[in-house]
């Protein structure tokens, strides 16, 4: 893991169609969006509810839980989305260094290292840097799932024509949704979906070392990143499609749309035998959160890449391109302890109930100063 410079380029005219892009101002700004949430954002809306009292803001701050088992909040696109994006990044960097002449097999050990460093990151950010029992390890983790899936996608659009990744997204969920509901845990009926029940979390509990989150069973498990790599495959799917020369911005945007549509559609539909469910990335779950993501990546490249408005993205681009550094910033530096330090007299102002309110927003701004700070000298944190 290094940290680079690069330089970031202000508002410019969009992309012709004969021309291919060199980055998508629009991606660091939907990652931007995405970690915004995860750096504090959802807080704003749990003290709301919690201040008022009203059951309008109650509603809104229940989107930014996980449902226990079954069931879908918006809260649970988070983790997806930034698989997705992941994907999307493929063409733009990977594809690039094909292109540029780089062999198969040298960008294979890349992909591979990426994913590596990802699985150490996952195992500090779960564990920290303590020596402890392996039993006492949980090794499965957010950045673990995201570097599979991003190798096992990654290593098919190497080695794959576009449409046989199209295959492969299909082949991945399709065999999950038959494995589950043709198989169990011992003791249990065939394509029972219960957390002691279902077959992927019984397997996890027989490979994973170490301790399961759940203890018997884990949200970010072995077997259930299956799945995930058909998330990463759309992403990479989609980013071949904004890539693409000779294909007008407003074709692309419609594409993504429509896909997106049809996507939901397929969700629910399949909800009804396979329920959508986080916890175990269903295929239903897959085409849900695939939908919504299509959808999102849709909007923003429409506003930021064809019609040109950047400027209004600059808060969430600031985040987007250092969103590692932040989502594991969390366990090396005490914000609380900082806001409190710079902001703490606002919330004695303000006082109950709204100061929490006012806290929460302070929080989320000491971190995106701090993001802005290595935006301004150009130090990004990339793996």
């Amino acid at each position: 893991m290094t940290a680079k410079a690069k330089t970031v380029t202000g508002d410019t005219a969009p992309d012709s169609i004969n021309s291919a892009p060199t980055r998508l101002f629009s991606l660091d700004a939907l990652r931007g969006f995405d970690m915004f949430w995860i750096m504090g954002g959802e807080e704003i809306f749990h003290t709301m509810a919690k201040a008022t009292g009203s059951p309008f803001w109650g509603s809104i701050a229940n989107q930014f839980t996980h449902p226990d088992w079954n069931g879908f909040h918006l809260y649970d696109l988070i983790f997806p989305l930034f698989l997705f994006m992941a994907g999307v990044s493929t063409p733009f960097s990977v594809g690039r260094e094909l292109e540029k002449g780089k062999s198969r097999q040298q960008l294979v050990l890349r992909v591979m290292k990426r994913a590596l460093i990802l699985v150490l990151l996952g195992l500090v950010v779960n564990n920290g840097l303590n020596i402890m029992p392996i039993k006492d390890i949980r090794f499965a983790s957010v950045l673990g799932r995201i570097g599979i899936a991003y190798m096992f996608a990654n290593i098919i659009y190497l080695y794959s024509s576009e449409r046989m990744q199209m295959v492969w997204f299909w082949v991945f969920i399709i065999g999950y949704w038959l494995l589950l509901k043709f198989t169990s845990a011992p003791g249990y009926p065939h394509g029972d979906l219960t957390m002691q029940g279902n077959f992927a979390s019984y397997m996890d509990r027989g490979i994973l070392p170490g301790k399961l989150y759940l203890g018997i069973h884990d949200p970010e498990g072995l077997f259930s990143t299956i799945p995930a790599i058909s998330t990463g495959l759309l992403g990479i799917i989609t980013g071949t499609i904004l890539k693409k020369t000779g294909l007008a911005q407003m074709k692309k945007v419609a594409i993504l749309a429509i896909a997106g549509v049809a996507f939901l559609i397929i969700a629910q539909v399949w909800n009804l035998d396979f329920p959508i469910n986080k916890n175990l990335w269903t295929s239903s779950f897959v085409m849900q959160v695939g939908g919504l993501s299509l959808l999102l990546m849709a909007f923003f490249y429409y506003i930021i890449d064809v019609l040109g408005y950047q400027k209004w993205s600059f808060y969430f681009r600031v985040i987007g391109m250092n969103s590692i550094l932040i989502y594991v910033s969390g366990h090396f530096i005490k914000w609380s302890y900082t806001n409190n330090g710079f902001f703490g007299w606002i919330g004695q102002l303000i006082g109950d109930p709204f100061n929490a309110v006012a806290m929460a927003i302070t929080f989320v701004m000491v971190k995106w100063l701090f993001l802005y700070y290595l935006y301004q000298k150009k130090t990004f944190l990339r793996v």
